[in-house]
């Protein structure tokens, strides 16, 4: 009797386009990443030669793995990605201006379907469909890194919009003719302080404005970072702790009108001004409780992602990918 063989498991690529380097890897159904690699973004003044490149270190990752034929798809993140037409549009910190139809070039490219989201997009999808959010069907994703990104879930669905750019809760007003954001000339965005950049300016800033002793006038202006900010606040610096003490209380207020607009079970806070812990989120969930009305107090948890930093951008775009048929 002929034994028929074991069907194979399918699996799909996910690619994180960064306006430095861009992430892929091949991932499971439950969030393995099977392989991985990365290139650099910036270099590409074409996108065509990014592509070719692209292709290029995938096909070797695509043939360890079995095959063009077990790949189900690809899912892509890219700032500015419009999942509704696979374009990315006027994306400020990539190489290539304009409207790119990236979606349909990959795919034309690598011969697989392909669907794209912009970058928090895709990481609330990866964090619903192997981090802290599974089972949940109302939640926001925040990443907080040298911008700040949103996902919005609500009802389980992702929240697009009618033109695919809904949520975008960094650009959102925080203080009126605040601080001025370098990429969209508005004034007083939460990305402009809430952001690795925004701690960055935060520093400069009150430095300027106070005599207060800290180890961080020991640096130049351009060498100050978030990360030296943190390190002078885990050291019991007063200023480096002032200043994460300022950015839960922005991040705070936003998160509280977030959660009046949407109710979400919890707030997912990913990226690298997590690594400041308590630092920055227990001013942040203070902030957030006082700015509540009282229907929304203590219902909303605020959670740091579950997911390996290493692997989460991929994760997250390779979720886009078993939507697919």
């Amino acid at each position: 009797m002929a034994t028929s063989k074991p069907s194979v498991e399918p699996l799909v690529i996910g690619i994180d386009i960064g306006g430095t380097g861009t992430k892929f890897g091949i991932v499971d159904r439950v969030g393995n990443v099977l392989f991985s690699g990365d290139i650099s973004t910036k270099k590409h003044k074409q996108v065509e030669t990014f592509i070719d490149e692209l292709h290029d270190h995938l096909k070797v990752l695509i043939d360890k793995a079995g095959g063009v034929g077990r790949m189900k798809g690809i899912g892509v993140g890219a700032p500015n990605g419009n999942y509704y037409t696979g374009t990315v549009e006027y994306a400020p910190n990539l190489p290539w201006k304009g409207i790119i139809p990236l979606a349909k070039m990959i795919e034309d490219k690598f011969k697989l379907p392909v669907v794209l989201t912009n970058d928090a997009n895709a990481a609330a999808l990866g964090e619903m469909m192997y981090g802290a959010a599974q089972g949940m069907k109302d939640f926001i994703m925040i990443t907080l890194g040298t911008g700040v990104g949103s996902g919005i879930v609500a009802n389980g669905h992702l929240i697009y919009g009618h033109d695919g750019f809904a949520g975008e809760i960094g650009h959102t007003i925080i203080i009126p003719d605040g601080r001025m954001h370098e990429g969209t000339g508005k004034k007083g965005s939460l990305e402009s302080y809430a952001s690795a950049t925004g701690v960055r300016l935060t520093a400069l800033e009150m430095m300027k404005n106070t005599k207060t002793k800290s180890v961080l006038r020991s640096f130049k202006p351009e060498d100050i970072d978030s990360k030296k900010v943190f390190e002078a606040a885990i050291a019991g610096d007063a200023v480096a702790k002032e200043i994460f003490e300022f950015t839960g209380k922005i991040l705070g207020m936003a998160l509280a009108n977030a959660v009046m607009f949407s109710s979400p079970e919890a707030i997912i806070l990913f990226g690298g001004l997590t690594k400041a812990g308590e630092l920055i989120l227990k001013p942040t969930r203070e902030h957030m409780e006082a700015n509540l009305i009282q229907i929304f107090q203590n219902k909303v948890k605020i959670l740091v992602s579950h997911l390996k930093e290493s692997d989460a951008a991929i994760l997250g775009a390779s979720a886009l990918a078993w939507e697919l048929q």
